[in-house]
């Protein structure tokens, strides 16, 4: 496989993982302004929810130099 289109792949993985964590901690902020109370329990579902966004990401570069190598 051309190592270049690896590398486009890998890089459009990794903004739509920016933009998850963007919309992730944006919801949480927001979140934490209507209901301060809930703060716990939104920062729970926010760090899971980070752990999953940032594994796709993960795995996008694994699949990168996979593609690369081969």
């Amino acid at each position: 496989m051309n190592p270049g289109l690896a590398a486009i792949g890998y890089g459009t993985s990794a903004i739509g993982a920016a933009i998850g964590v963007g919309m992730i901690w944006s919801a949480v902020i927001s979140g934490t302004a209507r209901q301060p109370e809930a703060r716990g329990t939104l920062m729970g579902i926010a760090w899971t929810t980070f752990v999953l966004v940032e594994l796709l990401a993960l795995i996008g570069l694994v699949v990168f130099f996979i593609a690369s190598a081969a």
